[in-house]
């Protein structure tokens, strides 16, 4: 049987944050005209518990803003017994009978791949039950910890748990926190049974204009409400109220300007543009760009080479060379900075399909960010998000006016220390990811960046460019000397182990982290599309400095909410063989002399080529997997590869990628490849997934030895 010194050298509900976005339209009934929360028969008639002697009907509309269609949709009585399960339509709607005998309360939970809604009603009558995000928020405050999840098991134990009085209240006091949005839109709505259509009218125009966040934490729910308006500028922080379940009173939203609520995409223009993208990648290769096909099956080229209508007309002006996002045009280079849409030019993404598509927030310019999911022809997907506009009724790419790629977003992280179990632990924070852009000497052009956000005042975090590394890292006291290994701010972490005294930061001294850390509170203040400005420095001295603004989706988790997120797990077979063979290196497992038959190469597998790692129930499948490790010799420069994984994959392969041509870690091999050097040492394996809101999952597991101060 192979061993690990042979494979691997010699010596990520999702989240469980439950994120609700609306997108696009909905509306028809609900109200219109007049204020505030209209009492129907729903919140005012219950059954008391008692059995219903014939069969009745409960149905409803199931949206975001856009239609929840295609999602599992159960009922559960008062018992815990599922009393209906449906699929609801392509409209949002769905239809229960009801079986004599049924006893209310109901829970009524509707499930669509990582995203989750609920409501609940006091009666078995026929009538009128609609899940969406704001009847989620009021599950959420009903159940005793604020789980929503939670409800139905509350209501089991006891049955008095929900009553048409306690709906009404908590429909009261949501209704009354909306009232600016709704004044400013001038609609009423009651969420729980207002007749509604998801067509972007009535109270589904309310839907439409709010995002929802609601996170439980194992004793209440953190929840935000965040109103999507045109903001006045780049640096323009939204417009939201944040809040716990259980809150006897909810702080109500800022006034809302009427003018800052221009018209967003309705569902059906954003499904459109999503189409119109699977219609471009739909082509072969050699109809969507004119270009050379290479021996590797793909092609490089520019934005001239895009000569599919199909593919053309997806951008502004139905012209790709309009759309430069970073400063990357659209095109693929055989060396040199990343282009945009790369992909227009590999044969890989044919067929790639795109749907989930979700309007997040304007821009202060009009342009809209949308995120969506991705998924190949053998079903690997993930998350991602792009910028459009409406041009003529219909939505088109177009790219930003940034100089730089650079992006922030929240993290949570849970490192596994194989030698250590006392020592693993969860953190939170934000990821600041800053290309490390080189000149043609290979030199770093920026000297450093500086990344500030109101939302924390007084807070200044300096990111600096590294060697060997392909991204700049942050520093602890903002000088090029002090740079640490990771572009990664740790805002709070936590051991797993509660009999584990002081901080990880007493020895992971190569990291930054917040001093003091930040309590669950502090976090859960922070609001969801936190705006960030990023300024960089030049290198030269002499070229101005270039200011970007970047806007998050969602807020950094509380340690609460990471400790319940379900991770990738290592297969048990393949731990043991990191572990016997890290067991006497300090710096983790080192590389020896590699041979023709067994050259130095990342087999992330288990032996027999078996599974390396697990996704349980309820976790992101990760989608990048990467090494972190040491050039050979006493004080190697530090380096790190990072390679993309299908999502249905439990197995990798790494290879060696040198930075420069003084890089000691990457030794030539056979047929112009690279392979690791004998004497360099592999530290951690990390896996990363992405949520829907661009939250980064990541778990890490560490295989070098810590020495505690």
């Amino acid at each position: 049987m192979p061993s690990i010194t042979q494979k691997i050298p010699h010596a990520l509900s999702v989240v469980t944050l439950a994120l609700l976005g609306a997108c696009g339209g909905g509306g028809g009934g609900g109200g219109g005209g007049g204020f505030g929360f209209m009492p129907t028969a729903s919140t005012s008639t219950s059954s008391g518990g008692g059995d219903q002697p014939a069969s009745t009907t409960l149905s409803g509309t199931v949206a975001t803003g856009a239609a929840f269609a295609g999602a599992a949709l159960t009922v559960f009585d008062q018992t815990g017994d599922k009393v209906c399960e449906v699929t609801t339509t392509a409209e949002g709607t769905y239809s229960c009978s009801l079986p004599a005998g049924t006893k209310a309360p109901l829970v009524i939970q509707a499930v669509r791949d990582d995203l989750t809604l609920y409501s609940t009603t006091a009666s078995t009558a026929t009538g009128t039950t609609n899940v969406t995000p704001l009847t989620t928020i009021i599950v959420a405050q009903l159940s005793p910890n604020g789980d929503p999840s939670q409800l139905a098991a509350a209501i089991q134990a006891d049955a008095g748990a929900v009553t048409a009085g306690s709906i009404g209240d908590q429909v009261a006091k949501l209704v009354a926190a909306l009232q600016p949005l709704l004044t400013a839109l001038n609609l009423s709505i009651d969420p729980m049974s207002g007749e509604f259509t998801a067509n972007g009218t009535g109270q589904d125009r309310v839907l439409d204009a709010i995002n929802v966040s609601v996170r439980p934490d194992g004793t209440a729910a953190n929840i935000e409400i965040t109103v999507k308006a045109l903001p006045a500028g780049d640096d323009s922080p939204p417009v939201s109220i944040v809040f716990r379940s259980g809150d006897a009173v909810i702080a109500t939203l800022p006034p809302v300007d009427t003018a800052s609520l221009v018209s967003p995409p309705t569902p059906a223009m954003v499904q459109a543009l999503l189409d119109r993208i699977n219609a471009c990648y739909a082509l072969p290769l050699a109809q969507r760009v004119d270009s050379p096909i290479e021996s590797d099956g793909n092609a490089y080229g520019s934005a001239a080479n895009v000569v599919a209508p199909a593919c053309r007309t997806l951008f502004v002006g139905d012209d790709p060379a309009n759309f430069v996002s970073a400063g990357a045009p659209v095109g693929r280079v055989s060396s040199g900075a990343r282009r945009s849409f790369e992909s227009l030019f590999r044969f890989g993404p044919t067929n790639l399909k795109h749907d989930r598509g979700n309007f997040e927030y304007f821009h202060a310019n009009g342009d809209i960010a949308l995120t969506f999911r991705w998924t190949d022809i053998i079903g690997n997907t993930d998350n991602d998000f792009i910028n459009a506009k409406i041009v003529d009724g219909a939505l088109k790419l177009t790219g930003n006016s940034n100089t730089y790629r650079a992006a922030v977003r929240p993290q949570l992280e849970k490192k596994d220390y194989l030698k250590h179990q006392n020592l693993v632990f969860h953190s939170v924070g934000y990821a600041i990811s800053i290309d490390n852009v080189r000149d043609g000497n290979g030199d770093p052009i920026l000297s450093k960046v500086v990344a500030t956000t109101a939302s924390l005042p007084g807070k200044e975090l300096v990111l600096v460019p590294k060697t060997g590394l392909n991204t700049l890292v942050l520093t602890p006291d903002g000088t090029a000397g002090s740079a640490l290994n990771s572009a990664l701010w740790r805002m709070s972490a936590r051991y797993l182990d509660p009999a584990q005294t002081g901080s990880p930061s007493d020895f992971e001294n190569a990291n930054l982290f917040a001093t003091p850390p930040y309590t669950d509170e502090q976090l859960g203040k922070i609001a969801d599309q936190t705006v960030w400005k990023l300024e960089f420095f030049r290198a030269d001295g002499t070229t101005p400095n270039v200011v970007q603004y970047v806007r998050t989706f969602s807020r950094v988790p509380t340690i609460a909410e990471a400790v319940q997120t379900p991770l990738v797990e290592l297969a048990p077979a393949l731990r043991a063989e990191l572990l016997a063979e890290s067991q006497n290196t300090a710096r983790g497992i080192v590389f020896g002399a590699p041979t023709p038959s067994e050259p130095n190469n990342v087999d992330f597998s288990a032996d027999g080529d078996l599974d390396g790692w697990v996704v349980p129930n309820g976790a992101l499948a990760p989608t990048s997997f990467g090494v972190f490790g040491r050039a050979p010799g006493p004080s190697g420069a530090r380096f790190s590869e990072t390679v993309t994984v299908r999502s249905t994959a439990r197995k990798a392969m790494v290879y060696c990628q040198p930075v420069s041509g003084s890089d000691a870690h990457c030794v030539p091999a056979n047929n112009n490849s690279w392979q690791y050097a004998q004497g360099a040492s592999l530290s951690t394996f990390s896996f990363t997934a992405r949520t829907a809101r661009q939250v980064d999952v990541r778990k890490n597991f560490e295989v070098w030895t810590v020495t505690l101060p």
